[in-house]
């Protein structure tokens, strides 16, 4: 078991040493989500906005949000 489990740690040392020299040469430009993340939640934002606002003003739904003060019950029926 010993030997099985020294070569698994040294796989993983191994694994974690390329790594780390990966990304000490990679170049630090920036990524597409640092470049457009802003902009695209912005307009994402402004759109919902839009198509909600066009939705609740424009389409003639009626919402009845509450019904306190609209319905009265009706008298009870004995028979």
């Amino acid at each position: 078991m010993f030997p099985l489990a020294k070569t698994a740690m040294n796989l993983t040392a191994r694994g974690i040493r390329q790594a780390a020299v990966r990304q000490c040469h990679h170049e630090a430009g920036p990524n597409f989500h640092q470049k457009y993340g802003n902009m695209l939640l912005v307009s994402g934002i402004l759109f919902c906005g839009s198509v909600w606002t066009y939705v609740a003003t424009q389409t003639g739904i009626t919402w009845n949000l509450s019904p306190v003060g609209k319905i009265t019950p009706k008298e009870w029926k004995e028979e």
